[in-house]
C-alpha cells in the first residue's frame, strides 16, 4: 500500500469477496458448515458459495466462501464472526 492510499481506496463497495478459514479435516463437513453459518449471520450465503479442499495429509481443511459484502462494516463484521468459530486455526 502507497503511503498516500487508504485501506478504503482499496475495496469499490458493493464487491464479491472471498473469504478463507482453515481448520480441522473432518469428513463429516462439521467446519465448513460452521463457517457458512458464522458468516450467514451478516450476509446472506449460500452452499454453493462455498468450496472446501483438504491439505495434503487431511488433517486441515480450507474453505473458501465468495459473498457479497456491501460496505467495510460488513466485512468486518464477518471476520468477527469468523473468530468467534472454536476450531478455526488460520483466516484470510
Amino acid at each position: 500500500m502507497s503511503q498516500g492510499t487508504s485501506q478504503e481506496e482499496l475495496l469499490a463497495f458493493p464487491c464479491h469477496f472471498e473469504f478463507k478459514a482453515f481448520g480441522p479435516g473432518d469428513d463429516d463437513e462439521t467446519f465448513l458448515s460452521k463457517v457458512l453459518e458464522a458468516i450467514s449471520t451478516v450476509v446472506p450465503v449460500s452452499r454453493q458459495a462455498a468450496k472446501s479442499r483438504p491439505s495434503s495429509a487431511g488433517k486441515y481443511q480450507c474453505v473458501s466462501a465468495l459473498v457479497t459484502v456491501h460496505n467495510r462494516s460488513q466485512l468486518d463484521a464477518v471476520y468477527t464472526a469468523l473468530r468467534k468459530i472454536d476450531d478455526l486455526k488460520y483466516l484470510l
